[in-house]
């Protein structure tokens, strides 16, 4: 019966922790809407090169092979828009 009671209270201790970080959150959130979108990925930028994560830049390659060509060719001459949403 004692551990119960003692589970009963980490677990109402804890409910209030979250509830106390839910706060934060929200007056957080209230905070972020004065920063504009270029700042917000620059410091996240910053934060994944200090976590170590190396960005890869790929390099356009093009083919030369016919059936590309060709179905390039096709969807150029066609009079309609590539991606429709």
């Amino acid at each position: 019966m004692d551990t119960n009671a003692e589970l009963l209270e980490l677990v109402k201790s804890l409910t209030e922790r979250i509830e106390g970080l839910e706060v934060k959150i929200k007056s957080l959130e209230v905070h972020s809407k004065d920063v504009p979108e270029e700042v917000m990925v620059a410091i996240a930028a910053a934060v994944a090169a200090y976590l170590g994560h190396r960005a890869k830049r790929h390099q356009p390659h093009f083919t030369t092979t016919p059936g590309w060509q060709a179905s390039t060719r096709r969807s150029q001459l066609s009079h309609h828009p590539l991606y429709t949403r």
